[in-house]
């Protein structure tokens, strides 16, 4: 196994990420790289419509997805009025323009040079070391400048695959390993995998209150949309909100009269699962003020990193296990509250 402990300085390499699929082109990544005023005219076919779906009818070489950004930013006029709802209802015999110009999503999948730190590399799948503070994929608020468009620098490979082999997410504000595919047919299969749970991913966290009770615990509880705030997610109840299961298997690395350091290891993925388990069971991640916690420690970030990443390749069918250490300003967080975190 060839590990390459090193940080890779991307070279630019410019263009818009072509659509692979309808993925991606949902996504709204439509190559367009100067405004053009177009007018149109509401036929008999478009009458009662909403506003978005008789514009993607009329101008059928874009995505619905990227004409709504253009409606939302008041690049759409009907009847000599700018119109900013895509749900507006439309009418025979109204005429419009449209005004196509780039949008910050549409302009997202673009090569953008940063420093990645590669854990491994062949010629089939990356594993890097990701900081934390660095979004992994464009999306509002942050349509440049994340992992995806360093990778897009980074390997020309990386423009052929939807989300540039990205297959699973850390937060923002998690640092450490991710498994990045290099070929399609890898991606698919590492896709498979973590569907399958045959990818191991532990966590190190760092926890508000002292722990009590057993050393280990296991946290099955299901994720859902908070139904009093869309902005989180939470612990649900099936029978009455959408949510899935989710469990995590937390375990007691440490602990003191300030807080806890602990183990986490998924066995559902779900969005924010460790943040929302460490919630419920009544310890909040230091820095996490999503979900109760707060600055602490000298750590102003959530206190969550994933340390350990194991998988059989998808190619090769090597067994493969990568360890990552949390970053310094986690080290010395745990430090700060004496706690030892290396019986992980």
């Amino acid at each position: 196994m060839k590990q390459l402990p090193s940080i890779i300085s991307t070279a630019p390499s410019g263009g818009t990420f072509p659509p692979t699929d309808a993925t991606e082109v949902e996504e709204g990544a439509d190559p367009v790289e100067a405004s053009e005023l177009r007018a149109f005219a509401i036929g008999v076919a478009q009458h009662g419509q909403r506003l978005d779906r008789a514009l993607a009818a009329l101008v059928p070489e874009f995505s619905r997805n990227y004409l709504q950004q253009l409606i939302d930013a008041g690049a759409v006029q009907l009847k000599g009025r700018v119109v900013t709802k895509p749900s507006a209802t439309v009418h025979v015999g109204e005429a419009g323009q449209i005004e196509l110009r780039p949008t910050p999503q549409s302009q997202a999948f673009k090569a953008e040079p940063m420093e990645i730190r590669v854990v491994h590399e062949d010629a089939h799948l990356r594993v890097i070391d990701k900081p934390a503070g660095l979004v992994v994929h464009p999306a509002p608020g942050h349509w440049s400048g994340t992992l995806l468009n360093g990778l897009l620098a980074l390997d020309p490979q990386a423009a052929l695959l939807p989300r540039a082999g990205i297959v699973h997410r850390l937060d923002r504000d998690t640092s450490g390993l991710m498994v990045v595919a290099r070929t399609r047919a890898t991606m698919d299969a590492l896709v498979q995998l973590i569907a399958a749970r045959e990818v191991s991913r532990q966590y190190l966290a760092l926890a508000h209150k002292p722990w009590q009770g057993a050393a280990a615990r296991q946290v099955d509880a299901p994720i859902g949309r908070d139904p009093r705030n869309r902005l989180r997610m939470a612990v649900v109840d099936l029978e009455r909100h959408p949510g899935k299961t989710a469990r995590t298997l937390i375990e007691r690395l440490d602990g003191t009269n300030d807080g806890c350091a602990v183990r986490c290891t998924l066995e559902t993925g779900r969005t924010h699962q460790i943040r929302v388990h460490m919630a419920s069971i009544g310890h909040p991640l230091v820095g996490d003020a999503l979900y109760g916690g707060a600055p602490a420690a000298g750590l102003s970030r959530q206190g969550l990193h994933a340390f350990r990443l194991a998988f059989v390749h998808p190619q090769t069918k090597e067994p493969m296990t990568f360890l990552a250490p949390p970053p310094a300003d986690l080290r010395e967080a745990f430090q700060t509250w004496g706690l030892d975190y290396n019986r992980a």
